[in-house]
């Protein structure tokens, strides 16, 4: 606990989570640490690669304090609530899109923070045309992960959950990092029972590392920017032990 109150940034100590004054500080953040920003940029890189061709427009959830849409120029952002830089107030349990106007919903850190998750799941494939997709990037369960996220992180990471949901104190402070591995790892042959309508393409572990000496949203910089090829070279070494993953479904 020292440790972690030690490291935190001090422009967002002091704020709530679920204050939108936080979200738009966190977007400065992002742009104002180059190592972190080559992260996202590269998290960017990634779901565009995933994205299907066609029509319809793409959709990203909790756009507030990230910077997709200078990457995919029609991209429609929105945040749970309002704040600059998104065009439309969205809870992803509930979307108000027309059934099959969607190409894809595209998020990062979205998922684990949706208290009913099957309702997203269930709006998803209302809302996305046969062949969209949903890309995230995601909190994932390994190791390493379980050290780090238990003893150095804020939120609740808790792999043993015996059920997908948990009870909301907030939009951005209720939530379980373990949630994505839970449903697509622990739990996977169950959500291809419940769900049939998805397939799930790809699950990819990735960055045990990088987010890490990045000291993420909420802690200082702990690494110097010009070093970021040298933790994305020895990440090498650390096989499928990731603090995240991309996870990629498409709707049948």
């Amino acid at each position: 606990m020292l440790l972690r109150t030690l490291l935190v940034h001090p422009l967002t100590r002091d704020l709530d989570l679920n204050d939108p004054r936080l979200t738009e500080l966190r977007r400065e953040l992002i742009r104002s640490k180059p190592f972190l920003l080559r992260i996202y940029q590269d998290w960017y890189t990634w779901i565009i690669s995933n994205l299907s061709a066609g029509d319809g427009a793409v959709l990203e959830l909790g756009a507030g304090a990230g910077f997709l849409a200078d990457f995919i120029p029609e991209l429609v952002t929105s945040e749970v609530f309002f704040c600059r830089g998104i065009s439309v107030v969205v809870d992803g349990q509930q979307m108000p899109f027309a059934s099959d106007s969607l190409r894809a919903i595209v998020f990062t850190d979205v998922l684990h923070h949706l208290p009913q998750v099957r309702l997203f799941f269930q709006e998803a494939a209302r809302c996305l045309r046969p062949g969209g997709r949903v890309i995230m990037i995601e909190p994932w369960v390994s190791n390493w992960s379980r050290f780090i996220y238990s003893c150095l992180h804020h939120e609740l990471f808790d792999p043993n959950a015996a059920i997908w949901e948990f009870p909301s104190s907030g939009p951005l402070s209720g939530s379980n990092q373990a949630l994505p591995w839970i449903i697509f790892s622990r739990d996977r042959g169950q959500f291809a029972r419940e769900f049939p309508e998805w397939h799930v393409r790809q699950v990819l572990p990735q960055m045990p590392l990088r987010y890490l000496v990045s000291g993420g949203l909420t802690t200082r910089n702990l690494v110097p920017a010009w070093t970021y090829g040298f933790w994305k070279w020895l990440e090498r070494g650390f096989g499928r032990s990731g603090m995240f993953a991309g996870i990629v479904l498409e709707h049948k």
